[in-house]
């Protein structure tokens, strides 16, 4: 059976479009995934450490008949492949590929926490998403009210 995620991708250093672009090819290469729709790219400032370049991030819907780790542990081999080092925490990087939701799923271990602890605080996440899945509920509201919410919405820029 398939399984709705919803993903959120971001990249700052190199070529960002590019960055995102292989990792959705990967992911639409991934056996028990399937890409089923990706929003507009937006050029969004740093969260957590600010003091590095402006963000371009996406959201992407999937389909997926993986287990939540098994698809966490896919898009960290992705994110391995196209050269992604863990050096600081929120820090620079080539790619990042993060699990958002998965309706009906949560998850709280030492390497995943389902639905995203972040998710209703960061507008680079809401503003993609909410493109993307505007009417989908979480916690009582769609994911276009939570955005909508977000003081800072509006430093997010669609590049694409």
């Amino acid at each position: 059976m398939k399984t709705t995620c919803w993903i959120s991708l971001g990249a700052n250093l190199g070529d960002r479009a590019a960055a995102l672009q292989a990792a959705l090819a990967q992911l639409r290469l991934t056996p028990g995934i399937e890409v089923s729709k990706v929003s507009s790219f937006y050029e969004t400032p740093p969260w957590g450490k600010t003091d590095q370049p402006p963000f371009l991030n996406a959201a992407a819907e999937l389909l997926t008949t993986l287990s939540p780790l098994t698809l966490l542990q896919a898009c960290q081999r992705i994110e391995d492949q196209l050269g992604r080092k863990r050096l600081d925490h929120w820090g620079p990087r080539t790619i990042d590929l993060d699990l958002l939701h998965i309706p009906g799923c949560t998850v709280d271990s030492p390497a995943l926490q389902l639905p995203h602890p972040y998710l209703l605080q960061r507008a680079f996440v809401l503003v993609p998403l909410a493109e993307i899945a505007g009417s989908a509920k979480f916690q009582g509201h769609t994911f276009a009210e939570w955005r909508d919410a977000l003081p800072d919405r509006n430093t997010i820029q669609k590049k694409a």
